[in-house]
C-alpha cells in the first residue's frame, strides 16, 4: 500500500454524498426505490469522476437494482493520480426513503489501496457494532453469546444499566429470537426496515441514541460501516452468516471461511481511512435534504481515522428552478 493520503479527501467525498442525497430526496415517499437509487447514483458518479483520485470501486452498486450501474465493484473514477480504494452506497436505507420514512443517507469512503476487505460473493454478515466506551468490552464470542450477555458487557463498559441500552436491529423475521432476547434482557430495541450502514454509524457515535448495533445485515454494507466506526473509535465484529442456498455455495466455492470473526481493523486496514454521509431524510443523527425553490440545504459528516476528526457541514446548494 502507499504510505498516506496526501489531502483530506473526505472533504472531497462529500461533493459527491450530497449531490446523491440531493438527487434521492426528490424521490422520497414515491414508491420507487430503483429509480431514486438509479437517480442517486448517477448524481454521485457524476462528481466522483471530477475528483482528483484514481479509485478503484471495492462495493459500489452492482445488484442494487435491475440495471447495470456506474458504480459499480471493480471499476475506476477520478481524473487523478491518487490511487485509493473506495466504497459507495448512494442510498442506505432505500425501501424507507420510497416509503416516505426517516433515516435513508448517503455514504461514500476511500482507503489505501489493497486496505478494504472484499466480501464477494457473500451478501449477509452477522454485526455487532458498539461505540468508543464500550469498544474494549467487545471480543469475539460476543456473536454467539446470548444477546444478554453482550448487553452486560457492554452496559458494565459504558457504566450503565442494560435497561438504559438501545439495540439497533433490522426489522427482518430472521432476527425474531435475536429481539426477543434483548427485551427479554431489558435493554430497547430499535427497528428500522433497513440502513445498517446509518444503524452502525449511530451504534459508534458518542452520544447518540443506539449504544449497539446487533443481527445480520448486509456484507457489503458492513465494510463501509467499518469505515466509519474506526473513524470514531468503535469496534466491530463481523462473521459471514448466507441465507440462501445460492449465496452458502458461492461462498463455499469462493473457500471463505464463514466461522472467522472479523474486526473493523481488518475489514479496513490502515489509519488513511475517509468516510462522508449527507442525510436524505430527517434522522436521529442528520437532517435530511431541505428544498426551497431553486435552493436547498443538506447536512453532512465527514470523518478522518487518522486523527479523529469529526465534521458537521451545513451547506446551501443553488439548484435551479424545477
Amino acid at each position: 500500500m502507499n504510505e498516506r493520503i496526501d489531502r483530506n479527501v473526505g472533504l472531497e467525498l462529500v461533493r459527491a454524498t450530497e449531490a446523491a442525497a440531493l438527487s434521492a430526496g426528490r424521490w422520497m415517499g414515491l414508491g420507487q426505490r430503483d429509480a431514486a437509487d438509479d437517480a442517486a447514483t448517477g448524481a454521485m458518479a457524476a462528481v466522483l469522476a471530477t475528483l482528483d483520485v484514481d479509485a478503484r470501486i471495492v462495493i459500489g452498486e452492482e445488484g442494487r437494482s435491475g440495471s447495470p450501474s456506474v458504480l459499480a465493484g471493480g471499476m475506476q473514477i477520478g481524473r487523478g493520480r491518487q490511487h485509493l480504494d473506495m466504497v459507495v452506497d448512494p442510498i442506505d436505507g432505500r425501501r424507507m426513503l420510497a416509503e416516505g420514512r426517516s433515516g435513508a443517507i448517503a455514504v461514500a469512503a476511500v482507503a489505501l489501496p489493497g486496505a478494504m476487505w472484499s466480501p464477494a460473493p457473500a451478501d449477509y454478515a452477522d454485526k455487532i457494532v458498539v461505540g468508543p466506551a464500550a469498544a474494549a468490552a467487545l471480543v469475539p464470542e460476543c456473536l454467539d453469546a446470548p444477546a444478554a450477555w453482550t448487553l452486560a458487557l457492554v452496559a458494565r463498559a459504558s457504566g450503565k444499566a442494560v435497561r438504559d441500552l438501545v439495540v439497533f436491529v433490522l426489522d427482518r423475521p430472521r432476527h425474531a429470537a435475536l429481539i426477543a432476547e434483548i427485551r427479554t434482557a431489558g435493554a430497547r430495541v430499535m427497528l428500522r426496515g433497513d440502513g445498517d450502514v446509518a444503524g452502525a454509524l449511530m451504534a459508534s457515535t458518542p452520544g447518540s441514541q443506539v449504544d449497539l448495533l446487533m443481527g445480520i445485515g448486509g456484507a457489503a454494507e458492513g465494510v463501509i460501516a467499518a469505515c466509519a466506526v474506526r473513524a470514531l473509535r468503535g469496534a466491530m465484529l463481523v462473521r459471514l452468516a448466507p441465507q440462501y442456498d445460492a449465496e452458502r455455495a458461492a461462498v463455499a466455492a469462493a473457500g471463505i471461511d464463514t466461522r472467522r470473526v472479523l474486526t473493523a481493523d481488518e475489514l479496513v486496514a490502515g489509519d488513511q481511512i475517509f468516510f462522508a454521509a449527507t442525510g436524505i431524510a430527517d434522522g436521529p443523527l442528520l437532517r435530511g435534504v431541505r428544498y426551497a425553490g431553486e435552493r436547498a440545504e443538506t447536512y453532512s459528516l465527514v470523518l478522518r481515522n487518522e486523527t479523529g476528526t469529526r465534521r458537521s457541514i451545513f451547506a446551501e446548494h443553488v439548484i435551479g428552478a424545477e
